[in-house]
């Protein structure tokens, strides 16, 4: 068995177990670099090398977190879950809980969506947006694994289809220039064009997600995001006219502040220092809310510092090249099969790395010549390069696409990252994604 393979399969057995993703994703590195041939010392090496590629997203979690406390605290989030539920009439009885509930995931597919192109912050928006809506989907008894599907493709096809904002990097800046460095001559034209198949598929897990496996109610308890010398509801009974502008204002300006410094900690520390001489809050209970937010994205952070370092292990036991000749052998003159294999090597590849920016270098390198070489089109090429990277965003447990999502939803602690929303997004995003990566590639 290859390395990686091992590790991937080390690695998703012990989260299914409900083993700690960290504790998991450190325990596949060595079980992977050992099986390799690596000596400990070199495997602790390259997986030390690599934490430092996750501690910039893990610090922006942090800081973010922090923010997303402070404006729990101010009782502005109780405040508008409380005017939301009368009005609707939450409490009566839920006459258009259907209609509620399409709108409310719409507002979250549009700003999942926006996040990627329109104003550019990416996952920045969860922690922010989400957590104060968590009541009100407990009213209507939304089930959190839809809204976690949601969200990732709201995160995840924006940028795989519309050459603008995130996506104007994914497929102009990565795959298209490393498809044209690696042999295939291809337009910018032609690389959204090829991706309309899979993301069909991944639109079509969507939909499967929504209107059948997780349309039926589920119960959550309502509990209280923040404590400190007030509850929300108390913060919000004395929440003055002219301190709800100061929130509105911190929530724009920390957009504002993150679009043109291009960092989300800047950004996420503009909106709590503005918060912090606003009022809403107790002086004296910065450093508790600071570190609560902290503590609420810490198991995000050190996920995403711990998958770093096992890509930098993977990456260094030289076995990603190993599975892909491997792979080969077994393929013979098969067309079909070949991009199968290719479909699913990928999918192994991504699932331990969690990014797709950063697999398509590795991937466009070993698939170009192969794809070539069995006579895939330029087109069937980009779309095996592209769906093949695209599969560890859409279901891998080190994917921001799929922490994104637990952070906000599971900021009262009711919500699983392996079981509500890695699980959920896996079937019904990366299944699609290589049945119809493989329709893409067969017939374009």
């Amino acid at each position: 068995m290859n390395a990686v393979v091992l590790a991937i399969l080390v690695m998703v057995t012990l989260s299914l177990m409900r083993v700690s993703v960290v504790f998991a994703l450190i325990a596949a590195a060595l079980v992977g670099g050992l099986y390799a041939g690596m000596p400990l010392g070199e495997i602790l090496t390259a997986f030390n090398d690599g934490l430092g590629n996750g501690a910039k997203v893990a610090i922006s979690y942090a800081v973010l977190g922090a923010f997303a406390v402070a404006l729990s605290r101010s009782g502005i989030t109780q405040l508008l879950s409380n005017k939301a539920i009368a009005k609707l009439g939450l409490d009566d009885g839920i006459p258009n809980r259907q209609l509620i509930v399409f709108t409310l995931l719409g507002v979250l597919l549009a700003a999942a969506v926006s996040s990627q192109n329109l104003i550019p912050v990416h996952i920045a928006f969860i922690p922010v947006l989400v957590p104060p809506l968590l009541k009100l989907m407990n009213h209507l008894q939304l089930d959190r694994r839809a809204v976690a599907c949601v969200i990732t493709f709201g995160i995840t096809a924006p940028y795989m289809l519309l050459p603008v904002g995130f996506g104007s990097i994914f497929l102009h800046d990565i795959l298209l220039t490393n498809l044209n460095e690696n042999g295939l001559d291809v337009t910018a034209g032609m690389v959204p064009m090829a991706m309309i198949v899979p993301i069909g598929g991944m639109a079509l897990g969507l939909v499967v997600a929504l209107l059948f496996s997780y349309r039926r109610k589920r119960d959550y308890q309502d509990i209280d995001l923040a404590h400190g010398d007030e509850t929300p509801s108390q913060a919000a009974q004395h929440l003055k006219p002219w301190q709800m502008l100061v929130l509105a204002v911190a929530l724009v300006g920390t957009v504002t502040v993150q679009l043109f410094t291009g960092s989300m900690v800047i950004g996420g520390l503009f909106g709590f220092a503005l918060l912090s001489v606003s009022g809403v809050f107790r002086w004296h209970e910065q450093d508790d809310i600071f570190t609560e937010g902290m503590r609420m994205m810490a198991l995000v952070g050190f996920i995403m510092i711990s998958a770093a370092g096992f890509a930098s292990v993977m990456q260094a036991s030289g076995q990603v090249e190993a599975l892909v000749a491997s792979s080969t052998e077994m393929i013979g003159d098969n067309k079909g099969l070949a991009a199968l294999i290719m479909l699913l090597v990928g999918l192994f590849i991504t699932m331990g790395i969690g990014s797709s920016f950063s697999t398509i270098p590795i991937i466009a390198s070993l698939y170009v010549p192969l794809a070539l070489n069995f006579g895939f089109s330029p087109m069937a090429t980009i779309a095996l390069v592209g769906a093949a990277a695209a599969l560890g965003d859409a279901g891998s447990p080190a994917s921001d696409s799929t922490l994104g999502p637990t952070a906000g939803l599971n900021a009262d602690g009711q919500h699983d990252h392996i079981w509500d929303s890695v699980v959920p997004t896996f079937l019904h995003y990366n299944i699609p994604l290589v049945a119809f990566g493989w329709i893409a590639a067969m017939t374009l």
